[in-house]
């Protein structure tokens, strides 16, 4: 049996809903997506970040050792001149 005009309006209305809901759902699955992947990134930065501070105190440490090795040890042991 042919469909009338008036059922061929409605069922392409029905299948543009259909599409546009689906769109959605996958507009909205994408979104998620991003906003797990930008969250993974997020934390693999501040990892990084908190490995390169550790990086610098260690560097700034062995400078500081250094320097005073340089300059004859430090305090430790030692008397201040004028005693």
């Amino acid at each position: 049996m042919a469909q009338t005009k008036a059922q061929r309006s409605a069922a392409a209305k029905k299948a543009a809903a259909t599409r546009k809901r689906n769109a959605a759902k996958r507009s909205e699955r994408s979104a998620k997506s991003a906003a797990r992947g930008a969250g993974k990134d997020i934390s693999k930065a501040a990892r990084s970040v908190e490995g390169a501070a550790k990086k610098v105190a260690k560097a700034v440490t062995k400078r500081v050792d250094a320097e005073t090795t340089a300059r004859g040890g430090g305090s430790k042991g030692k008397r201040k001149s004028g005693r």
